[in-house]
């Protein structure tokens, strides 16, 4: 995965980058397809701003938050993309296990439904 990190009107120390890139590795339990990650951190009015952009396969999340401190920030915004990861995790599994019986999202009758009604017919 590719991990870019920029600042805008403040500087991020070496540490700082570093743990950016440590934690941001660190996602890749959640999604094994994630093709890069891009953190911009921003100084606004007395606190530190950090918005976390995920590319996954046909996917892009976005995060942003603030925080006194430009790490906390960081931190923060990787919680809620870990969050948002694990949600789009459940889902792919919820699609790929979904019995063949089960309407689907395109609203596709059941086949315990037809089942059902051929009883009644006999």
């Amino acid at each position: 995965m590719q991990i870019s990190i920029t600042a805008r009107q403040c500087e991020i120390s070496p540490g700082v980058r570093q743990f950016a890139q440590q934690r941001l590795e660190k996602l890749y339990k959640y999604a094994n397809d994630i093709h890069g990650a891009h953190v911009i951190v921003r100084h606004e009015r007395a606190v530190h701003v950090a918005e976390i952009t995920l590319r996954v396969n046909g996917n892009e999340l976005v995060v942003t938050q603030e925080h006194a401190e430009a790490g906390a920030a960081i931190e923060l915004a990787a919680d809620r993309m870990e969050e948002q990861l694990r949600r789009l995790k459940e889902r792919r599994l919820d699609r790929t296990q979904r019995p063949v019986g089960e309407k689907g999202a395109n609203g596709a009758v059941s086949e315990t439904a037809d089942e059902d009604a051929l009883a009644d017919e006999e």
